[in-house]
């Protein structure tokens, strides 16, 4: 195929940005939209950079050391970008693309001025804007002058910011080339930025347009504050007009200069409220056509709109598919799972095979609709209840579009369904052997389900799958468990409310519950200090541990003085516990079992910390606190009016919470064991579809859905490119933050504490165990990368019960997600420590290593250092 270098915006469509990058495919497409004014140009393709750098030697030996660069020594990344830079700035354009750039501004006029605009092959696309990243020149006269911007552009695929954000977004520099843009310059009266969804809320039914006098440079720079419109349904909702103080205007002979605004202009408005709507119609006009939110650079020159960009706003998290124009509410799911990372496209199909509700998906997160509930007032107040004594901020978010009346409509209470047959159900007993017949109950379906997968492969494994998924909704939807994991929950709540109003003490029920009997999470965290207790005597054993890089040390180990022992004593760990990891909802994490070494930095924590027999002690010396606080609550409350009463009731729901809150953490103990031997079976068929030669990586299923998945093994094909797509979409996906509510015009809310009772600076949060505690802050975002001191303070982005083992070397506990029967505040309240959950953003507002004091008991936390 002939090499060309040159293409006119005419010729240019979407399907070319290998060729123009994505600005110039995104300003070809604009230019064929009827009623879409798009300055006349051309494009410099990429085969003009391709051929200049694989001329010239250097360019390529500089990638190579930049390749071998620590990602973090930035000052190393400036220089070699610099010395890039200059390079390719040096190289003369071969004659005969400049004669093909000549011949394409003939057309335009030589003298005409013009924009000389970056347009690399990894910029302006659905998941990576690089908004920014490379150059722009404005009012480039002569063709002489738009052949040394060409130039510079091309340089500019190297600036300092463009290499660090392709490193950040895992995309190669070897894979990105660059196409240069030039078109003819039009001088504008105003200019500015239109979102077509509000890049603030999300909101995707108001358009939000940023103006400002003369040309957008003004604006992107920085150097003026725009006007701002919001616009909804061709109504201006909302206006601010700035004080403009300056604009960019063009200098007659080429470049650009700053100017004074005469003062009497200054607080005039950029556009009328008329041509505000019309922008904003072009807008939508322009969405549409792309089929995404879009940020969109306009001039306005006399009264006609002319685009010069739209890319995709990549910032926006995506919106759940309803099937319909109705008004949804959705609250996520990984805030009540304590894990708000994306999960692969395999993970999400497999929790939502085996939910109890739909669960819609967006941005590699699950969500449940609540807008049926939120619409009944009887079902609006018990979920509002539900999550305010859950998490306080999605109740503030979910009642923040309450508050707009006409977002979810009222509707009457459904009908009473009348008393079911045989009366309502009896109140569970506070009896021990409730616990001991779920527990056994849950087991004895877990062994069947071993037993009988063993046995399935190919297609048959998948036909078995599905009934598989009933019976695990059957045992998670067990009434007897609901009624369990209630009790202990409703005696929980009972003890705080009635002790703060009878005795003034806040959340008595934390010292209550210390070292409540079957909690299973708990045990896992004190087990671990059992297999150090293994390990410490033999100084060779803790040394080998010391330099474990890889998973396959359970065998060298075995050869050293101990290392039978140290590796029974793991191994053993391992079977118990072995199916749980980090983010352990998405089946596509690696189990402890698949990566024993992710375990070994805690157990040499607890090597380092603690003395033999400290999980034995540290269980004893919980349970006897908790007996000694019965006591004294019992004591005083008998010293009240009504006392006995008051104490009587109080102490049949101590032996209630004691019996029943330990419960609440073995459903997901018994998900995720089923978790695990869903999985080994699924990577038995993916090692299978290797050997076949269908796929080349056994973890390229974890891009599938279920169903795919099914299809792959029954078809023995797999579409790669779909593969490569999902990987692509999920790196995208992990930039996003989880909202806590998401609406279906896509606003996501997080909620607010809306407290003024915590001293100034102070980081507001949940409190979920008593106590104050001060001490060294250590952010940790991985279990494996734990180096923990004893009276140290975790500070985390969220904790599942893999996070437990941690837990008892640590003397507080902070993190960004929770509520007060999450996971995490269970595990706090069941070891005594100081914790305060659902402080935003606290893994990046405490700096590791600060001294804090968290105040457990008022839900605040405090920077000292």
């Amino acid at each position: 195929m002939t090499e060309r270098y040159v293409l006119d915006l005419q010729e240019i469509d979407e399907d070319r940005t290998a060729v123009v990058g994505g600005k110039g495919a995104h300003l070809g497409s604009l230019s064929r939209i009827d009623g879409i004014r798009v300055p006349a140009g051309f494009c410099v393709t990429t085969d003009a950079f391709r051929r200049v750098v694989a001329h010239t030697p250097s360019v390529h030996e500089q990638l190579d050391r930049l390749a071998r660069v620590n990602p973090d020594d930035q000052e190393a990344i400036r220089t070699l970008s610099a010395e890039i830079r200059r390079t390719v700035e040096g190289i003369a354009v071969p004659d005969d693309i400049a004669d093909a750039i000549t011949h394409a501004l003939a057309r335009l006029g030589e003298r005409t001025p013009c924009a000389v605009r970056s347009s690399a092959t990894a910029e302006d696309l659905p998941t990576a804007s690089f908004a920014g990243q490379q150059d722009t020149y404005l009012n480039v006269v002569g063709t002489a002058e738009i052949l040394r911007h060409i130039s510079r552009c091309w340089a500019s695929l190297f600036t300092e910011r463009a290499v660090t954000y392709r490193r950040r977004t895992g995309i190669d520099h070897r894979t990105v080339h660059m196409a240069v843009v030039v078109q003819r310059m039009v001088f504008p009266q105003s200019s500015g930025i239109l979102f077509t969804a509000d890049p603030v809320t999300g909101n995707r039914k108001v358009t939000t347009v940023d103006a400002g006098f003369g040309l957008g440079e003004a604006l992107v720079s920085g150097l003026v504050n725009p006007d701002v419109f919001k616009v909804r349904d061709d109504e201006i909702v909302a206006r601010t007009v700035s004080a403009k103080q300056r604009a960019v205007q063009p200098l007659p002979d080429g470049g650009i200069q700053h100017v004074e605004i005469d003062s009497r202009r200054q607080e005039e408005p950029a556009l009328t409220d008329a041509q505000a709507i019309r922008l904003a119609r072009l807008g939508r006009r322009i969405e549409a056509h792309f089929g995404s939110p879009q940020d969109i650079e306009w001039c306005l020159v006399d009264d006609e709109f002319h685009i010069v960009q739209s890319r995709p706003i990549t910032t926006l998290f995506p919106v759940p598919e309803s099937g319909d124009e109705e008004p949804h509410v959705y609250v996520s799911v990984g805030h009540q799972q304590m894990m708000t990372d994306p999960m692969k496209p395999l993970g999400l199909s497999m929790w939502q095979h085996t939910a109890m509700v739909p669960m819609p998906e967006a941005g590699g997160r699950l969500f449940v609709d609540v807008t049926r509930r939120l619409a009944s007032p009887t079902g609006r107040a018990a979920l509002l209840d539900l999550m305010g004594r859950g998490d306080p901020l999605v109740r503030d978010a979910l009642e923040t579009v309450l508050d707009r009346e006409d977002f979810v409509p009222t509707l009457p209470d459904p009908p009473p369904a009348g008393p079911p047959a045989g009366g309502p159900p009896a109140p569970i007993a506070t009896d021990p052997a409730v616990v001991t017949e779920l527990v056994e109950r849950s087991r004895a379906s877990l062994a069947a389900l071993r037993r009988e997968i063993r046995t399935k492969s190919g297609p048959a494994l998948f036909d078995f799958l599905p009934e598989a998924f009933e019976e695990h909704k059957r045992v998670v939807g067990d009434p007897l468990s609901f009624q369990a994991i209630m009790a202990g929950m409703e005696a929980t709540w009972w003890l705080n409310d009635q002790l703060e109003e009878w005795l003034g003490e806040k959340n008595a029920a934390d010292t209550l519950t210390l070292s409540a009997p079957g909690n299973i999470t708990s045990e896992m965290g004190l087990e671990l200090l059992d297999v150090a207790d293994v390990i410490r005597p033999y100084p060779e054993v803790v040394r080998f541990l010391e330099g474990v890089e890889d998973d396959g040390f359970l065998d060298e180990l075995a050869k050293l003085p101990g290392g039978a022992e140290a590796r029974e004593a793991i191994e053993g760990y391992l079977d118990r516990y072995g199916m749980r990891c980090v983010g352990e909802i998405d089946i596509t994490r690696p189990r402890w079992s698949e990566r024993p070494s992710s375990l070994v930095p805690v157990i040499l924590d607890n090597v380092r910390n603690f003395e033999p027999g400290a999980a034995g002690r540290r269980f004893e010396q919980g349970r006897e606190e908790a007996l000694k606080k019965e006591q004294d609550v019992l004591s005083r409350l008998r010293a009240l009016p009504d006392g006995e009463r008051k104490a009587d009731e109080t102490k049949a729901m101590i032996d209630r919470v004691r019996t029943f809150i330990g419960y609440r953490e073995y459903p997901k103990y018994g998900i995720i064991s089923r978790y695990f031997a869903y999985k080994q079976a699924l990577m038995a068929e993916a090692d299978r579809l290797v050997r076949d030669g269908v796929l080349a990586d056994r973890e390229d299923v974890f891009y599938l859905t279920f169903e795919e998945f099914h299809d792959v093994v029954r078809s023995k094909r797999v579409d790669g490119r779909l593969v490569q797509r999902r990987k692509e979409e999920f790196r995208s996906y992990q930039a996003l933050s989880t909202p806590r509510v998401l609406t279906s015009d896509g606003e996501a809310l997080s909620g607010s504490y809306r407290r003024d009772d915590v001293p100034d600076g102070a980081l507001i949060g949940l409190a979920v165990s008593t106590g104050t505690v001060e001490g060294r802050a250590r952010v940790i975002l991985d279990v494996a990368d734990a180096d923990l001191e004893a009276g140290d303070i975790l500070v985390t982005p969220f904790t599942d019960p893999s996070w437990s083992p941690l837990f008892v070397a640590v003397a507080g506990l902070v993190t960004e997600v929770g509520g007060l029967m999450t996971h995490g505040a269970v595990i706090a309240r069941e070891y005594g420590l100081p914790a305060v959950v659902g402080v935003e953003q606290a893994t990046r507002r405490i700096r590791d290593g600060q001294r804090i004091r968290v105040h457990g008991t008022d839900g605040y936390v405090e920077i000292l250092s």
